[in-house]
């Protein structure tokens, strides 16, 4: 049995203490009128931290839609006094924002996890079984990550932060394309879907957890059977309502613009990163002593599927942004210009964390078992995708407001704090090797 270390409960718990204080003092310092708004803006610029504010402004919107409708609450208001109404609501949306972002973050690490779970349970790997309590305790975070997730949304809905630009009633009646989504983006339908993803996930992590832990003390392979056709029902279910999540929780702070491959992108990140996710912590739990059955090989092949997957997100992103680009259609196009205007550095150096590092790092085979060398890429690949999401929902709801501060690292702190919290204790709950799982055998013996 895993015992979870003293060090470990003060490391999460200061962790997430941090993050608590650094983003009340982000909610408690945002500018409260637009007289605020422009002195700190004016602040920054005796920074040196941006160039132009209202020219950076002016330009991001123009060729913006969606931002424009936003703003234009009142037909006969001047250009200026709607930039600077916007620029309040950039400045007010950052530490909602940034919370977003890691809440996101955080609970894509569980559910990608339990996708590729749910792979190995319906697929009846033979490679995998030493691993699954890792999983299981990884996948432990996903109640309290989507619970959150569920609060910002309803918040959001009480018009607690402009994060959804279509909840608000005087932009839908300013723009006739979110009029034209109402049926869909409404925000009682939204919160109906959001309860409905998150409970069909929930449930299945509790189903598979319970017939796993069952299997242990079975004299047949009963819960073992019908841990397979939960795992084969569950994804079904889950592609289905992983693309509807995208839709809702990200690509809809962007209302105008839409992918049809959005959802298998955001499946690839969430993917990769859960993998990473067991890698590292499979590795750690190796190096205090346990999982000693598991071998180079298994770590190996979580290193094969870190490198693999990392190329499909890359495919995925390019397909998207070559085929938006080289159409250059103004709705569909403007997603990426703000992006690559405003955003450019970690536009760009996001495609360098999750593809050209991981390719060159693991492209070697050896380099696969080197448990150091998959540490090292692991981190690369979790910083890229958390910046992944930064540039999902930061372009829309921030503007060029955006940095790196005190908002953006609180979130990262807090999440981070309570994803260790939750998953070591979750560790610590069963014994770390499956052993009633029929194909445990297999896993032991497993040579690549």
């Amino acid at each position: 049995m895993y015992h979870v270390s003293k060090n470990i409960k003060i490391f999460s718990l200061t962790l997430m203490v941090l993050g608590v204080l650094g983003l009340g003092f982000s909610f408690y310092s945002v500018p409260k009128t637009i007289e605020e708004a422009k002195e700190m803006v004016a602040d920054s610029h005796s920074d040196g931290h941006h160039e132009d504010e209202t020219l950076s402004l002016e330009d991001s919107h123009a060729i913006d839609d969606s931002h424009v409708s936003a703003n234009n609450h009142n037909e006969e208001d001047t250009h200026s006094s709607s930039h600077d109404e916007h620029l309040l609501h950039y400045l007010q949306n950052r530490p909602w924002s940034a919370l977003y972002v890691a809440a996101l973050f955080f609970m894509f690490l569980s559910l990608g996890t339990l996708a590729f779970y749910a792979i190995q349970r319906a697929s009846q790997a033979g490679w995998s079984p030493l691993l699954f309590r890792v999983m299981e305790g990884i996948t432990a975070y996903l109640l309290p990550g989507t619970l959150i997730i569920l609060v910002i949304l309803i918040l959001s809905s009480l018009h607690l932060n402009h994060l959804f630009v279509w909840m608000d009633p005087e932009v839908v009646a300013h723009d006739k394309i979110i009029q034209g989504k109402v049926g869909y983006l409404n925000s009682p339908f939204l919160i109906a879907r959001a309860i409905f993803y998150i409970a069909g996930w929930n449930f299945y992590r509790y189903i598979s957890r319970k017939y796993s832990l069952a299997q242990d003390n079975s004299s047949d392979i009963s819960n073992h059977t019908k841990n397979f056709k939960w795992s084969a029902g569950f994804l079904a279910f889950f592609i289905v309502t992983e693309s509807m999540m995208s839709w809702d929780w990200i690509m809809s702070v962007d209302p105008h613009w839409f992918s049809t491959l959005f959802g298998w992108y955001v499946f690839a990140s969430m993917f990769v990163s859960g993998i990473t996710t067991i890698a590292l912590i499979t590795i750690y739990l190796k190096s205090k002593g346990y999982l000693q059955k598991v071998n180079h090989n298994h770590i190996h092949d979580l290193g094969k599927f870190m490198f693999g997957v990392s190329v499909f997100w890359t495919y995925l992103w390019f397909s998207q942004f070559m085929l938006i680009w080289y159409a250059n259609i103004p709705e569909e196009v403007t997603y990426f210009i703000t992006r690559i205007e405003d955003y450019n550095l970690p536009f760009f150096g996001m495609i360098a964390l999750n593809f050209i590092f991981p390719l060159l790092l693991l492209m070697n085979s050896d380099y696969k078992r080197v448990n150091w060398f998959i540490v090292m890429t692991g981190i690369i690949i979790l910083i890229g995708h958390y910046i992944d999401v930064f540039n999902m929902i930061m372009p829309a709801t921030v503007g060029d407001q955006w940095f790196i501060g005190i908002p953006e690292l609180s979130g990262i702190s807090f999440f981070a704090g309570l994803f260790i919290y939750v998953v070591f204790n979750s560790l610590s709950k069963a014994p770390l090797e499956p052993s009633g799982d029929p194909l445990i055998k297999e896993s032991e013996k497993f040579v690549y």
